[in-house]
């Protein structure tokens, strides 16, 4: 037994002679056989087998988990499918709703008032003519009760009507004025 770097690296091979370390190189069941009694092999292939149940175990648990997987899976794709559906929708809503508050602008307001306006004071005088027109004319022979009394509520009538429409008209053209001038704010809330 000698102190050599063969020795010193793999001290469990110092009590073998020189003619065994010879034979170990030639003959490979007897190096097999004496690799394989090697403590640290021992520990490897030990290692190995714990590793190889370790996984064993970890692959079972993997079969067990996978339908569960799989049905997250298809859960996740329909959620996710959903959502897509709804973020198609919500851009649809929120065109439609900045088309319903189109129609709230203050510009969109002031034309509205503008034709309104203009529809009142065309709509009054179209009672003022229709009136005129069908107002009978007295003749030299009809100057009796009924007659004038249908007359009278005739006039009252129009009269009603046409300061109501008037009455609208100028409320309107009024809230154009103040517009023009600046008097007239509009709130977003």
């Amino acid at each position: 037994m000698s102190h050599n770097p063969l020795s010193a690296d793999f001290p469990e091979l110092s009590h073998l002679s020189r003619e065994d370390l010879e034979d170990l190189l030639s003959d490979p069941v007897y190096f097999q056989a004496i690799f394989h009694s090697l403590n640290y092999v021992k520990e490897l292939y030990k290692s190995q087998a714990e590793l190889g149940m370790a996984n064993e175990a970890i692959a079972q648990n993997n079969l067990t988990l996978q339908q569960r997987l799989y049905d997250l899976r298809s859960e996740t794709k329909e959620a996710f499918d959903e959502a897509k559906s709804l973020e198609v929708r919500w851009k649809e809503l929120e065109k439609e709703q900045k088309e319903v508050y189109q129609r709230f602008t203050p510009q969109f307001l002031l034309m509205r008032l503008r034709h309104s306006t203009t529809a009142q004071d065309d709509e009054s005088e179209a009672v003022a003519s229709t009136f005129i027109q069908q107002v009978p004319r007295p003749s030299v022979g009809d100057a009796g009760p009924t007659g004038a009394t249908r007359a009278g509520q005739d006039v009252d009538d129009f009269i009603k009507k046409f300061k109501e429409s008037r009455k609208i008209y100028h409320k309107r053209a009024l809230w154009g004025e103040k517009w023009a001038n600046g008097q007239v704010i509009w709130r977003d809330n």
